[in-house]
C-alpha cells in the first residue's frame, strides 16, 4: 500500500498525495514530476504514466513504466530524491515535467512571497545537474513543458493580485511560468534533448476536441484525463523512438 504523506500544494491548501510506490525493474521507464505527474485517484482514472505503459504493452513492450511524482514538488525536492527514486532503478528513459511548484509566488502568504519558489537560475541549475547525472548513468532523457494555467475562483482567491493577473486569461501563468517553460525549451535545444511541449499542444487538442483549454483541467492547474490523454500521445512515439 501506497504510503501517504501531508505536504503542501501549490493551491494553498494541505492535501493528500501518495509517494511513488515500488520501483519498476532495471531498465524501464520513470515519469519524474509534481501532482501534474502523480496518480490522482480520486479525480483522473488514467494518468499518463499508465496510459503510455498501456501504449507500450499493446505495441508489445515489456518495459515497465513507473510514476515518480509527487505532488508539491520543486526541482529543488526532486534534486534531493533524484537518486532514490529514479537513478536507484537504473532507468532506460527519465522523463521529466517540473515547474508550476517552482514557478509559484505564494502571493496568500503573511507576509506575501515576493519571489518565486525557486529562482529561475535555480531551476535551471536543479534540471542541469539531474540531466547530468541520468547521461552519466546512461539514461536518455526526454524532457516536458507544464501544461497551462487558467484561473478558477479558488485560485483567483488565493493568487489573484500582483504580479499576477486574474484580469487575463493566462495571467496566472505569464508572469513567471512561461519563462520556465522558456528554459526547458532551451535546454532541450542547447543540451539537443527532446522535448514533449505539452503547453504549447494545449490549444490545437481543445480545438480537435471541440472544448477550451480550461476544459482539459481539473481545477485549473492539473490535467484531467483528456489532458493527461494529450500528454500520453505525445509520449509514446518519442520513447519508442528513445528505445530504439
Amino acid at each position: 500500500m501506497k504510503r501517504l504523506s501531508l505536504l503542501f500544494c501549490l493551491s494553498g491548501a494541505t492535501a493528500l498525495a501518495a509517494e511513488p510506490g515500488p520501483g519498476p525493474k532495471s531498465g524501464g521507464v520513470v515519469m519524474f514530476g509534481d501532482s501534474t505527474t502523480a496518480e490522482r485517484p480520486a479525480s483522473v482514472q488514467q494518468v499518463y504514466a499508465r496510459r503510455v505503459q498501456d501504449a507500450l504493452r499493446s505495441a508489445g513492450s515489456g518495459l515497465t513504466v513507473h510514476n515518480a511524482g509527487i505532488g508539491g514538488n520543486t526541482t529543488r525536492d526532486a534534486r534531493q530524491r533524484f537518486e532514490h527514486d529514479v537513478l536507484g532503478f537504473k532507468p532506460r528513459v527519465i522523463v521529466f515535467q517540473f515547474g508550476i511548484n517552482d514557478s509559484a509566488v505564494d502571493v496568500w502568504k503573511d507576509p506575501p512571497a515576493a519571489g518565486p519558489r525557486v529562482p529561475p537560475a535555480e531551476y535551471e541549475a536543479n534540471l542541469l545537474s539531474m540531466i547530468r547525472d541520468a547521461r552519466k548513468q546512461g539514461a536518455k532523457v526526454i524532457l516536458m513543458t507544464t501544461n497551462p494555467l487558467r484561473w478558477t475562483p479558488k485560485l483567483k482567491e488565493l493568487y489573484g493580485k500582483p504580479p499576477y493577473r486574474p484580469e487575463a486569461e493566462d495571467g496566472f501563468e505569464t508572469p513567471f511560468l512561461s519563462s520556465y517553460n522558456q528554459a526547458i525549451r532551451r535546454i532541450s535545444r542547447q543540451l539537443e534533448i527532446p522535448l514533449i511541449d505539452v503547453h504549447a499542444a494545449y490549444p490545437g487538442f481543445a480545438a480537435e476536441r471541440k472544448t477550451t483549454v480550461d476544459q482539459l483541467l481539473l481545477d485549473g492547474m492539473h490535467p484531467n484525463d483528456l489532458g493527461h490523454e494529450l500528454s500520453a500521445r505525445l509520449l509514446v512515439p518519442v520513447i519508442q523512438a528513445q528505445l530504439r
